[in-house]
Formats: structure tokens, sequence, C-alpha cells
């Protein structure tokens, strides 16, 4: 790759982080890993084809043009988040997922009430799950778990902060986050 592609492949990358919240390709693989697929079947389920699904990873393609993909993109990682927090078993989710892929996504007019009051919880929900996957990333869960407990006596809430992100669930670490938002 010369310097002029990876000049552009960069710029995709900082426009789909600004789009999206991050470059295609890290959400893609996230949802590629928490649902337990391939990219094929991923396409298949965003409705798109796998080159073109491969370029928006790659950053040879900065954008999805389609919003019912968008939309399914988002009904995805929703989906993920709650196959992360157990509220749904992996059997549930191959069904979902097949519900997700049907759907032709709708009007934003006629999405615009219910993404008011679903886009601050989903936010969250973002935001907790990136902790999360920082905090596991460095750690397995019984360390984070033993650091948590050498804290406690003289840094409780930093303790407790351990314990909740870095091996709770997920629904519990929203709860936390919600509470101390105030």
């Amino acid at each position: 790759m010369d310097a002029a592609q990876q000049e552009a492949t960069a710029r995709a990358r900082e426009l789909q982080r600004s789009w999206y919240g991050e470059p295609l390709g890290a959400l893609f693989r996230r949802l590629i890993d928490d649902l337990g697929l391939n990219q094929a079947r991923l396409a298949s389920v965003l409705g798109l084809s796998a080159p073109m699904l491969s370029q928006l990873m790659s950053g040879q393609r900065a954008k999805i043009g389609n919003p019912a993909v968008v939309q399914r993109v988002q009904a995805l990682q929703e989906l993920a988040g709650q196959v992360a927090d157990g509220s749904v078993s992996a059997a549930e989710a191959t069904d979902r997922m097949e519900e997700i892929k049907k759907t032709a996504g709708g009007s934003v007019l006629n999405n615009t009430a219910q993404t008011a009051t679903s886009t601050g919880a989903t936010t969250v929900r973002r935001v907790v799950r990136e902790i999360q996957s920082l905090l596991r990333s460095v750690s397995a869960a019984g360390d984070i778990i033993d650091a948590a407990n050498t804290l406690a006596p003289t840094h409780p809430e930093l303790a407790e902060f351990l314990r909740v992100y870095g091996a709770g669930r997920t629904a519990d670490a929203v709860s936390h986050y919600e509470a101390h938002q105030s």
C-alpha cells in the first residue's frame, strides 16, 4: 500500500470513528467475537456483500450507505451486550440475528421518539462495555477480584469499581455507572 492509500485509509477510519464511535473494523471484529460469527455470516445478517464488509473493515470504504444496515449494526451491538451480560443465551441470539437480518429498517422520522429515549441507554451501555473490555483485556476476572480485595481496606470505592466493571455483569455495571453520574 502506497502513502496515498495509507492516508486515505487513515482518513476513512477517522471518519468512521466520528460517525460510528470507532473504526468499523474494530466494531465488526467485536461483533464477530461476541456473537460467534464469521465475516460471511456477519455480512449476511447485516445485508451487505462480503466484499463490502471487507472494504468497510479495512478502511477502503468509510461509510455505510444504507440506513437499514446501520440500524442492523446497532441492533447487533445491543444483542452482543445482552449475550455478554447473560440476559440472552447463544441459542436466543441466533434466533434474534435471523429477526435482525429480516428487518428493513424504519424511516428516520418514524424512529425519532424511540431514538431519543433509547440513545441514552445505548450510550451508557457502550461506555460500560468499553470500560469492561479495557479492564478484561488487561487481566482475568479472578486477578481483578484479587486486586479489588487488596485495595478494599484503603480504597473501597476503587475496589468496588474493579469488582463491578472488571468481573461483574454488564447490567450491574450500567446501574453502577448511572448511580454515579449524579
